[in-house]
């Protein structure tokens, strides 16, 4: 490796600014750019000078291109979706080989031949172009699919006619999601960005086919004042026979509130009579129509959700019944609908449980999975057999089709990796916070594994936003876990999987318990002898990168590396980019002089102290992001660089690529630098390659 004896320099441009008698010292804030945040000349030419800083490292430690040559291979097994149902018709997404973005396939049925729906390599041979969603008709006939570049998420919506072969004029913009049909395909609904540049502008419309987006008639738009103008605003679902419209709009992070409208009504008369189904509580609702019947998850009064079910003439919460009650062990994720049953898919400690119902609510079964791992569940409101996708650490992803009337389970599709998964092992753990809070943690490795303190471990977490970690496979694991590194997996505060109180304790005032959890996760290795501090990394992305950032500088002496990724770090200015009012609610904003307290506490960029012994740290980030903007890893990564007292050995590197965002659709070719560069990084931090 060649050697460099300084990085690149930084300027020094001191802003301070007085928040709440706090003083704000910000040396590096024309890293955000212009006043608008929009990158400037400097700020581009900087980039670039750290760019080449960090490939010239990198691209030259021993062992990389052989690493490389492991992980292209694993990502070329390539990946499938679980398929969406829609009349006979199957709609799902694969990529094989060396394609740059999976291609979008159907099959007249589900044991057909799959035939080539959408080919995004074809459409752009640099693969910069992909498909994010699809929306069949019920019948399978037309497909509405949306398509954006370089990681934008400005979701395009256009339309297949199956019948034909060919696509449709319509072309709608404006980070189009949430297609519904309408039953006899003269038209849907959707959700879409008044001003792209606005994320705060979103609407909920009503296109009908042959027509101009523009004459499309808005049903609903997010509220322009007061409190709510941005949090993420309105969604909304049709019924399947059209009749009734379920809108929502998101009051947090973790509630919104629900109404019932009659569709057909709006649509003769254009009067949107809301029936309130729940307004003004503070938990999350979720409703689908079947016949006279309002069917409702909810969290309300029960941490671990539960579903109730109403009737649509008078559908408030308050007069509903139980369908099925909240399970005290068991969080629901989700549910979906057959012809004559309730699939509600739980997490049980972590882990996919998914339990049979009948419309009645009455229990009939638990589906037997293959283990510990995660599943879902495809299903059409006209059909008794379902589609069940599963993996695991340890299992591929494999999707089986379960018909309940043959009691038959068959094998559609499995992941097939070259590598052989039989020496490793996963296990559940359980440590306790700092506050006597049982945590629970996955632990891979090899088997026999040593507990000598000498393991390379890598720990990744999230915490945040209800999102809950899974067991699930990922190719990547494998050439760490061959080469006897460890991978802990840690349940922190703030995610999903132990129910509402779970998130709720782990954002807003309470977000530091997070960290603690993750903290605690840390000592737990080192006192198990797994590992030891100077063989010890984290790794986080988005607001597991916020994670990583608050690791670092937290406890800077407990890990020896960090992977920082797409991440947010200045807690007191990030509401002030992109999208970031909608995490508010999650976070608190430095406007609010209560909510400083909270963020100040933790802030991972005005955390960095000079003379401490930072973590090497890798951060990687997107200039394309549109949800978190790339000036958090820069000025993150400038002041690291000057306060770090770290030899160059343990550096402090950044990677924004010009082509990518958060990271949605990315091409091969970028994931396999990506990702090629932090494993020899940690690797590299974890004395891996020292025989090589």
């Amino acid at each position: 490796m060649q050697k460099k004896e300084t990085y690149p320099e930084s300027r020094i441009s001191t802003v301070k600014e007085n928040i709440h008698g706090y003083e704000n010292i910000d040396h590096f804030r024309w890293l955000e750019g212009d006043e608008n945040g929009n990158i400037t000349d400097e700020v581009i030419a900087w980039t670039e000078k750290q760019n080449a800083f960090t490939r010239n490292i990198l691209d030259n430690l021993p062992g990389r291109s052989e690493l490389e040559n492991r992980i292209r291979p694993l990502l070329e097994t390539g990946a499938f979706s679980l398929p969406v149902i829609a009349g006979e018709r199957i709609f799902y997404f694969r990529r094989t080989g060396n394609q740059n973005q999976p291609v979008n396939y159907y099959a007249d049925h589900l044991w057909d031949e799959e035939k080539v729906l959408i080919d995004p390599n074809q459409i752009d041979p640099l693969g910069l172009t992909a498909i994010a969603w699809l929306a069949p008709s019920k019948d399978g006939n037309l497909v509405a699919y949306g398509k954006y570049h370089s990681g934008d998420e400005n979701y395009n919506l256009e339309i297949i006619d199956m019948e034909s072969g060919h696509k449709l004029a319509e072309s709608i913009s404006g980070k189009v999601v949430g297609v519904y049909w309408l039953p006899d395909k003269s038209g849907f609904i959707y959700s879409r960005l008044a001003d792209v540049k606005n994320p705060y502008s979103r609407q909920i419309c009503l296109h009908m086919l042959g027509e101009k987006p523009e004459s499309d008639r808005l049903i609903f738009e997010q509220y322009k004042e007061g409190p709510l103008a941005t949090t993420w605003g309105p969604f909304a679902f049709l019924s399947e026979d059209g009749r009734w419209l379920i809108l929502g709009y998101h009051t947090s992070t973790r509630a919104n509130d629900l109404w019932l409208a009659d569709f057909a009504q709006w649509r003769q008369t254009g009067r949107l009579n809301l029936k309130p189904i729940a307004v003004g509580i503070d938990a999350t609702f979720h409703a689908e129509v079947l016949g006279e019947n309002v069917y409702l998850y909810t969290n309300h009064l029960a941490t671990n959700g539960k579903i109730l079910v109403v009737g649509v003439n008078e559908p408030g919460i308050e007069k509903a019944e139980i369908l099925i009650a909240e399970n005290p062990r068991a969080v629901i994720e989700n549910w979906r609908f057959t012809n004559d049953c309730l699939l509600v898919e739980y997490l049980e400690c972590a882990a996919t449980r998914i339990a049979v119902y009948s419309r009645k609510g009455k229990y009939l079964k638990d589906i037997e999975l293959p283990g510990i791992g995660r599943a879902c569940v495809s299903t059409d409101y006209d059909r008794s057999d379902f589609l069940l996708s599963y993996s695991s650490f340890n299992c591929p992803h494999q999707v089986l089709h379960i018909d309940p009337e043959s009691d038959s389970i068959k094998l559609w599709k499995k992941l097939e990796v070259p590598v052989n998964l039989d020496d490793i092992q996963v296990s559940r753990q359980w440590l306790k916070s700092f506050d006597g809070t049982n945590v629970s943690m996955f632990l891979v490795s090899r088997k026999n594994l040593r507990r000598d303190g000498n393991n390379p471990t890598l720990i990744y977490g999230y915490g945040g936003f209800a999102i809950s970690m899974v067991p699930s496979f990922s190719p990547l694991l494998c050439p760490w876990l061959e080469d006897g590194g460890v991978y802990a997996m840690v349940n922190l505060r703030g995610g999903g999987e132990y129910g509402d109180q779970w998130h709720r304790d782990g954002m807003r005032d309470k977000k530091t318990n997070v960290y603690a959890d993750l903290e605690a996760a840390a000592e737990f290795l080192i006192e198990q002898k797994i590992t030891s501090s100077s063989k010890l990394a984290v790794m986080g992305r988005s607001n597991g990168g916020l994670l990583a950032g608050a690791a670092l500088t937290r406890r800077p002496e407990l890990y020896r590396a960090v992977v920082c990724g797409v991440p947010l770090l200045d807690m007191l200015r990030y509401q002030n980019f992109l999208m970031a009012r909608f995490w508010v609610p999650e976070y608190g904003s430095a406007e609010d002089p209560e909510e400083f307290k909270w963020l100040i506490e933790y802030s991972p960029y005005q955390k960095i102290r000079d003379g401490v012994a930072y973590p090497a740290t890798y951060i990687h980030s997107g200039e394309n992001d549109t949800r978190v903007h790339p000036m958090h890893a820069r000025k993150m990564t400038a002041a690291l660089q000057k306060a770090t007292c770290r030899p160059m050995s343990e550096p402090i590197l950044l990677w924004v690529d010009r082509h990518s965002g958060h990271g949605e659709g990315k091409p091969l070719s970028i994931r396999v630098l990506e990702e090629t560069d932090q494993w020899i990084f940690l690797r590299w931090q974890l004395g891996m390659l020292e025989n090589q």
